[in-house]
């Protein structure tokens, strides 16, 4: 997604554990917990006396039961998959991007939040259990992809950049490139 914008750049993986950082979903704002992880794998991919610009981002998915958040994971296994879309069914959830742009050179960090809400119409679990056969979505936040045929689940869709809803919201991101001086 990130050549669209037209900047080279080279990928890596942060060694981040996220589970780990659990505990503070509860305390903090979900716009927040997902900065707090985008800052975390910025934190593991800096290097003494780099010269680098770092991009790293997180994507949040929320729901809201009963009064309570909902923290969505992704689910691992096609049970966890589908379970968790019988959940979201006939719901409406959140995914909440934190992007953080932290340069190596003077530590300056340039951030940003980037918020989805999407409401799936009600389906049955044997309509999940199809689409996680066919697409095993297995490593996406609420179990679902909208650039597949995902996108059948959904009764709305309210984004100000669909490309947050897959993961790195292109708008927000050429922003922040273009207060850094790399746009």
């Amino acid at each position: 997604m990130l050549t669209r914008l037209g900047v080279p750049f080279t990928q890596t993986s942060p060694n981040v554990n996220e589970l780990s950082y659990d505990d503070r979903f509860a305390e903090i704002p979900a716009e927040d917990f997902a900065l707090l992880l985008a800052r975390a794998k910025a934190t593991a991919l800096i290097q003494r006396d780099g010269d680098r610009w770092l991009l790293c981002a997180d994507q949040v998915g929320v729901l809201e039961v009963d009064g309570e958040r909902v923290l969505l994971r992704k689910p691992g296994t096609p049970e966890a998959c589908v379970d968790q879309l019988m959940e979201l069914s006939g719901r409406t959830h959140r995914l909440v991007n934190g992007i953080v742009l932290h340069s190596e050179i003077d530590g300056k960090e340039l951030t940003a939040i980037d918020v989805q809400t999407l409401t799936m119409r009600a389906f049955d679990r044997a309509e999940a259990e199809a689409y996680v056969a066919l697409r095993s979505p297995l490593d996406c936040a609420g179990g679902y992809r909208i650039e597949d045929e995902g996108i059948r689940l959904f009764e709305s869709i309210d984004s100000r950049d669909y490309t947050g809803i897959i993961g790195l919201p292109l708008i927000a991101t050429a922003r922040l490139f273009r207060e850094a001086g790399l746009l």
